[in-house]
């Protein structure tokens, strides 16, 4: 039994088209517009990558250019037994950690306070956001210069003003940043990361099946009780979408480091060794290996938060 495409090209003296060509022919006429975003974005971020795993098999040391040539794997094995290395993994782990839960725990709880209705809600939630729109170097100098600073910083000045007011006259001057380098910087970064943990939290606490709370609430569930067993477990895929996505940025933050500590007083994170290794010591082999390294890291906590979001649109079709 003919067509009627097939009678119509019968007519007309024409080669029917096949379905299948006509579908391909179809599908190459969607995708033809990306394929210049597509190859820009191949060209960016995928040669590089492909540039920085071949360096990272080379013996290449800007100090010694006679020396250069293929070095197999023993660049991989000098990261990973070198001291200062592991010295750097684990405060980069410290770091992730401490700036992730901080957050979380701050963000909960202001998400909590906008999930309610009061006037100016908008006008607050627009300046709990501001933070997170702040250049990263612009805020790691506010926190250096207007707020740690010793002679003229915030906080002493905020201690000179309580110690004045109970009457002494020598309050205390800390150098923040000498006395706690890591947790100086862990703070900054909890200030501009706490905005982003807040926002997917609100969006996870917006998204509550409100008959099912009240329901609660008339069978005699109180507050606490309503947000330990129906709003925690609710949240649970958006705190962990926010862990795993503030991870991944966090364990590459450079910004914050080189500009309050500059990598000293232990302060020294992956990215930041890897710097001096290729900006001081130019071994751009072992740089290479590192961030190599780095970038496996990343790409499985990515792996990991991808599946969390693919989880949560499964969860909810109609998003």
């Amino acid at each position: 039994m003919t067509s009627v495409a097939e009678k119509t090209a019968g007519r007309t003296g024409l080669t029917p088209t096949p379905p299948g060509a006509a579908r391909r022919a179809a599908g190459w006429a969607r995708r033809a517009p990306l394929l210049p975003a597509l190859i820009f974005m191949i060209v960016v971020t995928q040669l590089p990558f492909v540039a920085t795993l071949v360096i990272s098999f080379m013996d290449w040391n800007a100090y010694y250019p006679d020396e250069r040539g293929f070095a197999g794997f023993d660049n991989f094995r000098r990261v990973f037994t070198d001291v200062n290395m592991r010295d750097a993994v684990w405060t980069t782990i410290l770091l992730t950690v401490g700036v992730v839960l901080i957050s979380l725990v701050l963000g909960l709880g202001i998400a909590l306070l906008l999930d309610r209705k009061f006037r100016g809600r908008g006008a607050v939630r627009t300046m709990m956001i501001a933070p997170f729109l702040v250049v990263p170097v612009a805020a790691a100098l506010l926190w250096k210069h207007a707020l740690y600073n010793p002679e003229y910083g915030l906080f002493n000045g905020a201690l000179t003003w309580v110690w004045g007011l109970f009457g002494s006259d020598s309050p205390p001057q800390p150098d923040w940043i000498s006395n706690m380098p890591l947790w100086s910087v862990i703070f900054a970064l909890v200030w501009q990361w706490t905005p982003f943990m807040m926002l997917i939290l609100l969006a996870g606490l917006q998204g509550r099946p409100l008959d099912v709370i009240e329901a609660a609430r008339i069978d005699g569930a109180n507050t606490w009780q309503i947000f330990r067993s129906m709003t925690l477990p609710h949240l649970r895929q958006y705190l962990e979408l926010g862990a795993l996505l503030g991870s991944i940025y966090i364990v590459q933050n450079f910004d914050a480091v080189f500009t309050i500590t500059s990598g000293g007083l232990g302060t020294a994170n992956l990215p930041y060794t890897i710097y001096q290794i290729f900006y001081q010591a130019h071994d751009y082999g072992r740089a290479s290996a590192a961030a190599v390294v780095v970038v496996i890291g990343t790409i499985i906590i990515a792996t990991f938060a991808l599946r969390t979001v693919s989880s949560l649109f499964k969860e909810d079709p109609g998003r």
